[in-house]
C-alpha cells in the first residue's frame, strides 16, 4: 500500500456546535407557513431541514424535515406532508434554492387545494421558526496524505464528519463537501473526489457514511 505525496495544504478537521435561537415567528395555517418560509433566513431553513440528522443520525431512513412533519402530524395534511418530504435536499446547492422549493410546493398545493387554506392548529401547536447558530471549533486532527486522512477520519467525532459533509456544502455555499475538494485540489485525486461527491449522505447514517468514505479511501490507497 502506497500513499500519494503530501499535500501543500494539510486538511484540518473542524467540528461545530449547533445552537438554537428562537425567531418569535410562528404559523398556524399553510398560508402563514408559506409566507414565513419565504422570509426565513438561510440559517432557519438549515435548522429545520438538517438538525435531525445529528439528533437521529442512527436512523435509516432519516427523519423528514420539520415542515413536512408539522404539516402531516400536527396540521393533519398527509398529502402535502408527503410532497414536502419528497423534496430532495441533494438537488440544491444553496439554502435559498431549497427555501424556494419548499415555499413553491406549499403555494402550488394551496392553488390546487384551496380548502386547505382553512386548516389551522390551536395555540401552542403552531410551527415555531427556529434558526441555527453554529460555533465552529478546530479539532486536534490534521492530515497531509491520504493515509493520514483515513487515520484521522476513523477518530474524529460524528459532529466533525457532519460539519465537513453537510455544512460545507449548504451553509457555506460550497459546490461539494470539504473532503472531495481537498482530494481534488491538494492530492490531485479527481476520481476519488468525484466518487465521494456523488455519495448521498442523507440516505445513510453518519456511522455508515464514515464507513463508506473509509472504504473508498482504502480502495484508493490499495490501487495507488
Amino acid at each position: 500500500m502506497t500513499d500519494p505525496a503530501a499535500a501543500a495544504e494539510p486538511f484540518r478537521f473542524y467540528t461545530s456546535l449547533l445552537l438554537q435561537e428562537a425567531t418569535g415567528v410562528r404559523a398556524s395555517t399553510l398560508t402563514q407557513l408559506a409566507k414565513h418560509l419565504r422570509q426565513a433566513s438561510p440559517s432557519c431553513i438549515y435548522y429545520h431541514t438538517h438538525h435531525f440528522l445529528l439528533q437521529h443520525h442512527y436512523l435509516v431512513p432519516e427523519p423528514t424535515n420539520d415542515f413536512a412533519y408539522w404539516v402531516g402530524e400536527i396540521l393533519g395534511d398527509d398529502l402535502l406532508a408527503e410532497l414536502l418530504a419528497s423534496i430532495d435536499t441533494m438537488e440544491y446547492a444553496k439554502l435559498e434554492e431549497l427555501r424556494e422549493a419548499l415555499a413553491r410546493a406549499i403555494e402550488g398545493y394551496l392553488a390546487d387545494h384551496p380548502m386547505a387554506r382553512f386548516k389551522f392548529v390551536p395555540a401552542g401547536q403552531e410551527f415555531f421558526f427556529v434558526k441555527s447558530v453554529h460555533v465552529v471549533l478546530p479539532t486536534a486532527y490534521m492530515a497531509s496524505t491520504l493515509l493520514e486522512f483515513a487515520q484521522a477520519l476513523e477518530r474524529v467525532s460524528l459532529h466533525s464528519l457532519y460539519f465537513h459533509v453537510f455544512e460545507a456544502r449548504l451553509r457555506l455555499g460550497r459546490p461539494t463537501n470539504d473532503f472531495s475538494r481537498w482530494f481534488s485540489e491538494q492530492l490531485g485525486l479527481q476520481e476519488l473526489a468525484e466518487r465521494v461527491s456523488r455519495l448521498d449522505p442523507y440516505a445513510q447514517t453518519l456511522d455508515a457514511l464514515r464507513a463508506t468514505l473509509l472504504a473508498l479511501i482504502r480502495e484508493q490507497l490499495h490501487l495507488s
